[in-house]
This record gives C-alpha cells, structure tokens and sequence, in this order.
C-alpha cells in the first residue's frame, strides 16, 4: 500500500472494482491500495478508462468496491446501510462534480448554502458573501442555474464544497468548464482549503495538477506512478508516456 507518515483521511485497501459478470466483466480496480493523508491535495490522473473515475466513485462511498475495503475520516465504508452512507457523505465529505448537481429552484446563494442548512449548522453571512465575491459570482447570488454559464455553475458547485468544511472534498474534472483566470483562483482555493481538509481531485489537465501535493497517476486499474511536488512539464510528460502505453496495449487486444 501507498502510504504516508500522516494519518490517513481516505484509505483505500486491496480494493477491487469489476463492472458486469462472465467473459464480458471489466475491472476497473485492480486490487488498489492507497491512503490519502488528512490536510492534502491529491490529483489522481490517467488514460481514459484506467479507473480513475471509479477510484473517487468508491472512495466518496458514491459506489461500493466488488470486494476491499475503503475507510473515510475514520469510518469503514463496507457494511454501512443506505441511510448511514447518505449521512456520512452529508456531514463529512464535498463532492464537485461535472453535472455540478445544482437546484435549478434553488439562487447561487441558497444552492452554496443548503448543506449547511441541511446539517443545521450556522450560516455565516459574511463568509459566504467573501467566497462568493472571490469567484467573481458577488453580482449572480441571487441568479438561478439556468441563469448562469457553465463556467459559473462550476463555481458555485466549488463554493459549496468548501463552505460547507467537510473532512474531505472529492473533485471530478473541477476545472474543466472554466476559463485560465477563474481555474487559477479555484485551484488556489482548493490549495488554501488542503490546509484544512483533505482534497482528491481528478483532472486531465497538468497544470492544474501542478497545485496539488502529489499526483497518483493510474494505468489499467492499477497505480502506476506516483509524482510528489509535481511541476506541469514533469506530469504532461509522464501522461504522454501513459497515453501511449495504453495505445500500445489497446493495439495489441484488437
């Protein structure tokens, strides 16, 4: 298992992942094992269909590993009913995702603050004025999603998050719809947020991998590098290496 001398807020163990029965099963997963320690930022790449989706759909407790087990901010997933999975995911984890998942009945302002509102918790006025206007959404707060570009929505899905100040933030892709200037200030938040609470991000992209403490890069299911204090020319460089790898192999099953 990859490790580190922190404790662990997600911890993934032999985790296997298969998708379908018979000849025609797929595994996304093949046997992982990996701890993210608690107050980091970790950017998980790799080719298209290596299992990077699939590892932050098992580690937010979003889907259940065919087998392993995944433990998040000290709780073992494995065995939890619906209900208490629903609630752990509530209380503790972010999710930033590329539907964003907004409430289209819902103002930028009252989607940011709803899981506050949700736990019952004390909505500080003032806090979410600030991150808003950081995000340049200070003149959208009471616009609705549809209302909004897709660039915007992101933003408010990322504000959601990281008011809300769970243990962990999982993030598929939270770039992805955004110009340079609006990626730089979300990806310096999440930076800022990892002094807090521990971020697992997906992306493509290695700029902005570059912001995160390490990038775990994946390969058929499996771990296949691991960069600390990555720097964007060294993380493009090992993807393209990737990418043709899994071009080689695909070659080779047809």
């Amino acid at each position: 298992m990859i490790r580190t001398p922190y404790a662990p807020a997600v911890e993934l163990d032999d985790v296997v992942k298969t998708y379908g029965e018979g000849a025609g099963a797929v595994t996304a997963l093949d046997h992982v094992s990996i701890a993210f320690p608690a107050q980091s930022f970790t950017a998980v790449m790799g080719p298209s269909g290596s299992g990077k989706s699939s590892l932050l759909q098992c580690a937010a407790g979003l889907d259940r590993p065919t087998s392993g087990t995944v433990t998040v901010d000290g709780t073992e997933l494995t065995g939890l009913d619906d209900r208490t999975l629903t609630k752990l995911r509530r209380e503790r984890l972010g999710f930033v995702f590329q539907a964003f998942n907004l409430l289209p009945t819902l103002t930028v302002r009252q989607n940011v603050v709803l899981p506050l509102e949700l736990g019952r918790r004390r909505v500080d006025s003032a806090a979410v004025d600030q991150l808003l206007a950081r995000l340049g959404l200070g003149e959208r707060t009471t616009h609705y999603p549809s209302e909004l570009s897709g660039g915007q929505q992101q933003r408010v899905a990322i504000a959601r998050a990281v008011l809300a100040g769970p243990a962990v933030i999982f993030a598929d892709e939270p770039t992805g719809a955004l110009d340079t200037n609006a990626a730089a200030e979300v990806l310096a938040l999440l930076r800022e947020s990892a002094a807090r609470q521990t971020i697992v991000m997906v992306t493509h992209d290695p700029v902005a991998a570059s912001y995160a403490d390490r990038v775990v890069f994946f390969a058929d299911g499996r771990i296949a590098d691991v960069m600390e204090e990555p720097v964007a020319e060294a993380v493009a460089t090992r993807m393209t290496q990737l990418g043709a790898r899994a071009r080689v192999a695909g070659g080779a099953h047809r």
